[in-house]
């Protein structure tokens, strides 16, 4: 069995990971489809080193199946297409496959249009901001997507006290001739899904990133969801600075519940996201070959620049991931024994064979 002792990851072929996520997701009644991104992508994400966004999500993802908060059938409604600008109501599908399909439609319009944006109201969960930016950057595009939950209210506005907004994840994706740049950040400091993941397992964290119902700094999870009255999310920027992730939080809202017209004014209460998505075409603008050379420079230069520690230069977003993906598809994907478990549980609920877990590489 091989595992890293610092942090307990088992790694497995992804093909096979892929193969056995599908069924999950097709045995839950999904069709094969929407099975396939769903478990693809979460694969993906655990190879770039996402884990809290990774299969860790597929336990969530089936039992909102079985409740029937993620239908497993049914389509979109488009509300408006120009061409260029369209919305859709998503009715809460499985929200990877519903972005990876307006992906889809964006990459044939974009020859036509140049830019294509989409609005999105009532998707599921998005999950990993960075894996669903990689399928336009793979196609040399620049893309842009952004999501809020309506529903969620875990981070409060700059000088206040009570959670308001949800950490609202802003992801922007571009090529360049080596590997694609993925930012993938959010308005608040950390996650909803890192802060329960030290909840869960007992531990602080090494700095101040929430607020509790005061509106002091803490370093204690539980005051997100364990005290009553909660605490919140710390904004981008902390103490000092959050009115920059107050502005990032108010940008957020507006392009993802504005433009599709349905946010925390319909009061909804399901799990679910509000989504903006623009691609661009570089050729549209002065061409590929020019934005390549721009952003190559720009990204040499980075490299270049002196570090505060020479064993640690400057690293750019997502040129960790891409090395990540190179050495799962070598050595394999890595879990968490408490995703193994996770996922071994999943498979027993769903009568799946999970023989692939008891093949690590």
């Amino acid at each position: 069995m091989s595992s890293t002792a610092s942090n307990s990851l088992s790694r497995f072929d992804a093909a096979a990971l892929t193969q056995f996520a599908q069924a999950l997701f097709q045995s839950a009644g999904l069709n094969a489809e929407r099975a396939e991104s769903m478990a693809r992508l979460l694969v993906l994400t655990d190879m770039m080193g996402r884990f809290t966004h990774g299969l860790a999500q597929c336990k969530n993802y089936l039992d909102q199946i079985v409740r029937k908060d993620m239908p497993a059938s049914g389509d979109y409604s488009v509300i408006k297409d120009t061409g260029s600008t369209i919305v859709w109501d998503g009715g809460y599908l499985p929200g990877l496959w519903l972005v990876e399909k307006a992906m889809q439609i964006g990459f044939e319009r974009l020859p036509q249009h140049g830019v294509i944006t989409f609005s999105i109201r009532r998707s599921h969960h998005i999950g990993c901001l960075a894996a669903l930016l990689k399928q336009a950057t793979d196609r040399g595009y620049y893309a842009m997507l952004l999501s809020s939950g309506p529903h969620g209210k875990y981070v409060a506005p700059y000088g206040g006290t009570e959670g308001l907004f949800s950490p609202n994840p802003i992801g922007i994706g571009f090529p360049s001739s080596t590997f694609p740049v993925l930012i993938d950040t959010s308005a608040s400091i950390s996650t909803v899904s890192m802060t329960r993941e030290k909840a869960n397992a007992g531990e602080l964290f090494d700095h101040p990133w929430l607020l509790d119902a005061q509106g002091k700094p803490t370093r204690d999870p539980n005051v997100l969801e364990k005290t009553d009255p909660r605490g919140s999310l710390m904004l981008l920027g902390g103490v000092d600075a959050g009115h920059k992730g107050f502005g990032m939080a108010l940008m957020v809202e507006a392009l993802t519940q504005g433009l599709s017209g349905f946010g925390r004014k319909d009061a909804p209460t399901k799990w679910g996201a509000s989504v903006y998505l623009q691609l661009i075409d570089p050729n549209a603008f002065a061409g590929l070959d020019a934005f390549t050379e721009q952003m190559d420079f720009l990204i040499d230069a980075c490299h270049a620049n002196k570090p505060v520690d020479p064993s640690a230069p400057v690293r750019l977003p997502g040129e960790q991931a891409d090395r990540n993906i190179v050495t799962a598809r070598s050595k394999g994907v890595p879990l968490s024994e408490v995703t193994i478990a996770s996922l071994r549980q999943c498979a027993k609920t769903f009568n799946v064979n999970d023989s692939i877990l008891s093949r690590v590489k």
